[in-house]
């Protein structure tokens, strides 16, 4: 889909039914082991994509004119994030500018 073109999107669904996971780093991890996703295509696939498959335009990335929710993580390289997805890696998250963890 990804070679097609096409916007792919992760997200965890969180219920019982289906989907019995929160976690967003166990998502970004089967994306790259099992849907042999890169670290990047699972990360833009959780946000910008996420974000503009709700009509989200004003999320989703970090740009001049969009709502400022960051979350830092404590690692040397984003690929990390897909890699130790069992440990907790935030270190910090603004949401509209004001921290609220950590």
């Amino acid at each position: 889909m990804i070679e097609a073109g096409l916007p792919v999107v992760l997200a965890t669904d969180f219920n019982p039914g289906s989907s019995p996971t929160p976690s967003m780093p166990m998502v970004l991890s089967l994306a790259c082991t099992q849907m042999k996703m890169s670290p990047a295509e699972a990360i833009t696939a959780s946000t910008i994509n996420a974000a503009y498959s709700l009509s989200r335009d004003d999320i989703g990335s970090l740009e001049a004119g969009k709502a400022a929710n960051v979350a830092v993580f404590d690692c040397e390289d984003h690929r990390e994030l897909a890699y130790w997805f069992g440990l907790p890696q935030t270190h910090v998250v603004y949401v509209r500018g004001k921290q609220i963890s950590f």
